[in-house]
């Protein structure tokens, strides 16, 4: 399998759904997850594959929190294949298949779109690769994708979590990052 470099930009959110509820559950920091998520360009991906993954589960309304996040990742995981950024975007009503599609369309126009100002950064670092094939998204129609990190539906809580390379997490915020925070924890 082709590893993929950082996919910290993927924030790919939209401001489309309403939110719920709150996240209820929690991981525990120090605890091991091998959490298995299949993006929407159909690669799959795990929090325990070797990488040091930063994941952020957002809602739909969350896409500013997301890009921030992404927008925090140091320099030097730009294009590392030891780092990597899944975005899980939830959404909280329940769609039928058209809406599902039209939030696909979507979801896929906001990834475009946030692959082309990574690719700028990426530009300025000069990384020749194409920014798009960084960035992961997942999305979450039903909740089954947001349950394995114990979010209970209906959740709508922002989160942070910082994935070691065997799938122990370092640790989570509820809300985006410093700039220093995330570094101290990825390097």
């Amino acid at each position: 399998m082709n590893l993929r470099a950082l996919e910290f930009f993927s924030f790919a959110a939209l401001a489309l759904f309403l939110p719920g509820t709150h996240l209820g559950g929690a991981l525990s920091s120090g605890a091991t997850y091998s959490l298995s998520f299949v993006d929407i360009d159909g690669n799959k991906l795990s929090t325990a594959d070797g990488h040091v993954t930063v994941l952020v589960l957002a809602t739909t309304s969350d896409w500013e929190k997301a890009r921030e996040v992404g927008e925090r990742v140091p320099d030097y995981c730009l294009g590392n294949p030891n780092y990597r950024m899944i975005t899980i975007i939830r959404f909280i009503r329940k769609r039928g298949p058209i809406m599902r599609k039209i939030a696909m369309a979507v979801v896929k126009h906001r990834v475009t779109e946030a692959a082309k100002r990574l690719q700028s950064r990426y530009d300025t670092n000069k990384i020749m690769r194409d920014a798009r094939q960084d960035i992961f998204t997942v999305t979450d129609f039903d909740g089954t994708v947001s349950s394995q990190l114990e979010a209970p539906a209906g959740a709508t809580e922002f989160c942070v979590f910082v994935f070691g390379r065997d799938g122990e997490l370092l640790v989570q915020w509820h809300d985006v990052p410093s700039a220093k925070q995330l570094a101290d924890v990825v390097k």
